[in-house]
């Protein structure tokens, strides 16, 4: 059921987190999922849709006629805010598509709007009538596609916050892993690893584990880049040139990180358990291990960002959507927001005085 109506200047005060929800790549399962995600977790956050409100619509109609969606375009709520709202119901702030959405068929000429539901977002947290945003999976060609050079998500609220520098982390399983490298060809990783670009994204790790997450003291464990983390030099140096020099001066600042120690014996209990996040040299080396310990539960999350950003770790699964409605597995979107809920309330406690 859809309705529709202008707020009225009245303040929207709630307790419980307000998180702005993307729909991501319309001709993917990124409408669905933040629908039917957003929906069963109404009762614990107040979960804003920002996407195509009449295909919304459409979805919502076919999953379970009991939905109710409240549509309000972009620029009243920047007008008026956001209206007070009940858990029985869900906003969705429109973001039209700019042609026709066909599930499984990508179409470059949907690709502004892809950025449109994210600029929204954005200008939501920064504004203050979001919390946090929780992003569902986009095509990136589809938006190159569209004449606009796009590498993701996370560089993409880099540029658009003026972060210099941000840090990918994946929870799930029990387990954070965080990267010091993310989408770069194995050949370039070694040369991209740097001692000022190393401690600097140890210092956003720490600062974000603590404020994010309410760790008052995060221990962080560090990956070695080579096999057996250098064999003494024997198999690469990089450990005795960089990561080693890097840990002890952030040792020195205050930071209880430690290592490097060889990846593939590092990912057990008895180097995990008193652990909070492990730091891993690359993108392959680390998040298998915790993609496999999640089973479709991980969670992406931007750390060194000025606001809190989560998603969900697959892609747009455009062959699925094709297949038609609830073939999707919600799991990843569902921790994503309750993720995101939890940093909202970590941050709030921090900043009570």
């Amino acid at each position: 059921m859809l309705s529709s109506v202008t707020p009225k200047n009245k303040p929207f005060v709630s307790l419980r987190p307000v998180i702005g929800i993307t729909c991501g790549e319309p001709a993917g399962i990124g409408p669905e999922i933040a629908l039917r995600a957003g929906w069963q977790m109404r009762a614990e956050v107040n979960a804003i849709l920002i996407g195509d409100t009449a295909f919304l619509s459409m979805i919502a109609a076919e999953i379970d006629p009991a939905i109710r969606l409240l549509a309000l375009s972009a620029q009243a709520v920047r007008n008026d805010g956001l209206p007070q709202l009940a858990a029985d119901r869900l906003i969705v702030i429109d973001i039209p598509a700019a042609t026709l959405i066909i599930p499984g068929q990508l179409n470059p000429q949907n690709g502004g709007h892809v950025l449109q539901m994210l600029d929204l977002a954005l200008e939501g947290t920064q504004a203050g009538w979001l919390d946090a945003i929780v992003t569902a999976p986009l095509q990136k060609s589809t938006i190159n596609d569209a004449g606009v050079p796009f590498t993701g998500h996370t560089e993409y609220l880099a540029q658009k916050t003026a972060t210099e520098q941000v840090v990918m982390m994946l929870a799930g399983g029990g387990l954070r892993v965080a990267l010091a490298t993310t989408h770069l060809p194995l050949k370039e990783v070694s040369a991209a690893i740097t001692f000022n670009g190393l401690l600097r994204t140890i210092e956003i790790l720490h600062a974000d584990l603590q404020q994010k997450f309410a760790l008052s003291a995060p221990r962080i464990l560090v990956t070695g880049l080579n096999p057996h983390a250098g064999e003494g030099g024997y198999l690469g140096r990089e450990e005795i040139d960089i990561i080693a020099p890097v840990l002890d001066a952030a040792q020195k600042k205050g930071i209880d990180v430690r290592g490097p120690y060889p990846a593939d014996t590092l990912f057990q209990p008895k180097y995990l358990q008193d652990a909070d996040c492990v730091l891993a040299m690359y993108h392959d080396q680390g998040l298998p291990v915790l993609k496999h310990a999640s089973f479709g539960r991980g969670v992406n999350i931007t750390l060194g960002l000025p606001i809190i950003r989560t998603s969900v770790d697959h892609g747009t699964a455009l062959d699925l959507a094709a297949q038609g409605l609830g073939l999707a597995d919600i799991g990843s979107m569902l921790e994503a927001i309750k993720l995101a809920a939890q940093m909202v309330a970590a941050k709030s406690v921090l900043v009570k005085p």
